[in-house]
């Protein structure tokens, strides 16, 4: 230990404290869920909750890869808890959220998803949320929010 030094004085006071701020909650939740996925939990809680976030977990229930999702609301930013099934394999955010033209959707899924036969995309179009399929059907572009597998 250095001369003259007490432990009580490890720090200088009145130093400000570094906070950590949260970016994106969509990639909080997703990486809380593949996080989950692999130490082989039955659940997950995710925490804050927003509109995207329900309806991307809405795109990843109507493809089966996820179980019930439950929207608790607290009066604050609200919870969801998601009911895993062990599907998940990997998914993430695209951050920017780019432009994807009706056209580029083929490439696009090719360049992120691991093969044709499964995957998605998750897009947000002029049509609200929806997976890379479905806005192809529909003929409408937009921009990519994320994928899974």
């Amino acid at each position: 230990l250095a001369q003259g030094f007490k432990p009580s004085q490890r720090f200088s006071v009145g130093a400000p404290v570094a906070k950590m701020v949260r970016i994106s909650v969509l990639r909080d939740c997703l990486n809380n869920i593949v996080n989950a996925e692999k130490r082989g939990k039955r659940q997950v809680l995710i925490r804050p909750n927003s509109k995207v976030i329900i309806k991307f977990l809405q795109v990843m229930q109507k493809h089966g890869y996820i179980g019930d999702l439950e929207i608790i609301d607290d009066h604050r930013a609200g919870k969801v808890v998601v009911e895993l099934i062990g599907r998940i394999n990997k998914c993430g955010v695209i951050s920017p959220r780019f432009d994807v033209s009706v056209a580029g959707i083929e490439q696009l899924a090719s360049d992120l998803l691991p093969s044709r036969q499964f995957g998605h995309l998750v897009l947000t179009t002029t049509y609200g949320i929806m997976d890379h399929e479905e806005a192809r059907r529909k003929h409408v572009g937009g921009k990519i929010v994320g994928f899974f597998f």
